[in-house]
């Protein structure tokens, strides 16, 4: 089942290339706005799943390319990240030691929405592809062998990165919890309909072109051990999102002007825009032809636009 919302935060269910509209059963949800309507749907699905196949089953829907897509999940309770989460096709040695971080929940945008790039003295932007977990039930402390029945779903991520700010070394809240630097969707996909999460292909295409393509078989911590773990420090509650990683060879400057489509095997494709007032420029290149070019640091210098070195 693929759930999203759509238009005015109607929620709908996703019939082929229909989205039927299931606001009626949701409402029945306590609830004081759609984050949290759909947030106790996730935590009472079984009540509800009989009525709301039927009411699929008996409903034509509306064409999707005529409703606006909405985020799937307008505003979680938290959204954790893990970092550094991939071999890089087997170019690290060992994995690195898990570890995470917080986004803020204000950062999220959905399918057709704007990243924007605010007018910060960044050394580049960058977006990265990931499969996300929405959480299905309150996890504490969990185990890894009982963590897959406290998925809900998986559904697509990009996670915005503000890159080089200074001061150095003070980076994850302000590189990552900029407004619009947490695009999800376009919708939530229910874990019955995703066949193996840790062998599906990412592909992220910046203006066609294809950046990021790799499996999420070469995730170094595996999902089980990464809610073991985040579950480990805080509570998870019904309709978080854990994101996963990414395979950072492939990640590129974001620019103004630019579509980005992620599509993930088995969760659709999630496509946002980028708008940048600065109208700063870099080189369109990825981290690995960066490296395999012999410059200088992780990723390309800024070449033009406010901020560059020398302007």
């Amino acid at each position: 089942m693929k759930l999203l919302h759509f238009d005015d935060f109607k929620l709908g269910i996703l019939k082929g290339e229909n989205v039927v509209d299931i606001s009626d059963i949701a409402d029945q949800v306590p609830h004081i706005g759609p984050h949290d309507r759909i947030n106790g749907l996730i935590a009472n699905f079984s009540s509800y799943r009989d009525k709301i196949e039927a009411a699929v089953a008996d409903g034509n829907g509306v064409p999707i390319a005529g409703v606006r897509i909405r985020p799937p999940l307008p505003k979680p309770g938290n959204i954790d990240c893990m970092a550094v989460n991939y071999m890089e096709n087997g170019t690290r040695d060992a994995p690195a030691p898990i570890n995470a971080f917080h986004k803020s929940p204000n950062a999220v945008i959905g399918d057709g929405d704007t990243m924007v790039l605010p007018d910060v003295p960044a050394s580049v932007f960058e977006g990265e592809a990931e499969i996300a977990l929405v959480i299905g039930k309150r996890a504490s402390n969990v185990s890894e062998a009982e963590a897959m029945d406290y998925v809900f779903g998986y559904t697509n991520f990009i996670d915005g990165s503000a890159r080089g700010l200074p001061p150095t070394g003070n980076t994850f809240y302000q590189a990552k919890s900029r407004e619009t630097f947490a695009p999800i969707g376009p919708y939530i996909v229910t874990k019955d309909e995703v066949s193996n999460p840790q062998n599906l292909q990412l592909q992220l295409r910046n203006n066609g072109v294809v950046m990021q393509d790799f499996n999420s078989d070469d995730m170094a911590h595996k999902i089980p051990r990464c809610i073991s773990w985040v579950s480990s420090t805080h509570t998870l509650e019904p309709g978080d999102i854990l994101a996963t990683g990414t395979n950072h060879r492939g990640l590129h400057p974001f620019m103004g002007g630019d579509k980005i489509e992620l599509e993930i095997e088995e969760l659709g494709c999630l496509t946002i825009h980028v708008k940048d007032d600065q109208n700063r420029t870099w080189d369109r290149i990825t981290r690995l032809q960066h490296a395999e070019s012999g410059r200088e640091g992780v990723h390309t210098p800024q070449t033009g636009g406010k901020y560059a070195p020398g302007g």
